[in-house]
């Protein structure tokens, strides 16, 4: 392949690009910040979105406000309202407040409106454990069955444990092997060094305390 020529005759060289070896700058000429404090302090658990929740309110409120406004308009035209709306307001004219019905219809009520209060004000999806971030933008989450697999299989890897159960919390992980052989106390010592570094490995933002307990099968028959 021929090298480019210029007018002259003569060769040109092509510019060199030099790898750079000082620290990228960002438009402003400042060095970009490193993300060393993304993944300091606890964050927060994930937000549901509720979808079957909101959902079900909005299709209710669908339906009672298309019942009411088609009566509405029913008597705007001329016709009587039906039998349905006569009679409910019959009933809220003709029952004192103590009635029995009207204070299970307010306890119904303020019960709906308490637990749609406490979906719209808690994050929801327990299960999902937040890890630590290592990017700002990024967030990650690991499901606590996921997390207690990995702790189990970690377990299992300790001489002398037969089986062993795992249930990861927000704040304790609960481990409970069991040993056919060597003693206890040794098992129990080498679980709890390998536990804590199998949950180091997770990456949790909240690192779960470990309860390890150890115990030998009981016997068959």
């Amino acid at each position: 392949m021929s090298e480019p020529q210029g007018t002259d005759g003569s060769t040109r060289s092509m510019p060199v690009i030099e790898p750079a070896t000082e620290q990228e700058t960002s438009g402003d000429g400042a060095p970009p910040q490193p993300a060393s404090d993304a993944g300091s302090g606890p964050d927060g658990r994930f937000w549901s979105a509720r979808r079957i929740p909101a959902g079900i309110v909005a299709l209710l409120l669908l339906l009672a406000a298309g019942a009411f406004l088609y009566d509405v308009v029913a008597v705007r035209t001329g016709r009587s309202a039906l039998g349905w709306r006569r009679d409910l307001a019959r009933q809220l004219a003709d029952r004192p407040l103590d009635d029995t019905w009207v204070l299970v219809g307010a306890g119904v009520a303020a019960a709906l409106g308490l637990w749609l209060l406490v979906l719209a004000l808690t994050p929801g999806l327990r299960k999902v454990l937040p890890m630590r971030r290592t990017h700002p933008d990024v967030r990650a989450g690991l499901h606590r069955d996921a997390a207690a697999t990995a702790l189990r299989d970690r377990a299992m890897e300790v001489a002398g444990v037969q089986s062993a159960r795992v249930r990861v919390r927000r704040r304790k992980a609960r481990v409970r092997a069991l040993s056919h052989f060597r003693e206890l106390d040794d098992v129990r010592t080498e679980l709890d060094g390998v536990l804590d570094d199998a949950v180091d490995g997770l990456g949790l933002a909240r690192r779960p305390a470990v309860s390890v307990r150890v115990a030998r099968p009981g016997r068959k028959g």
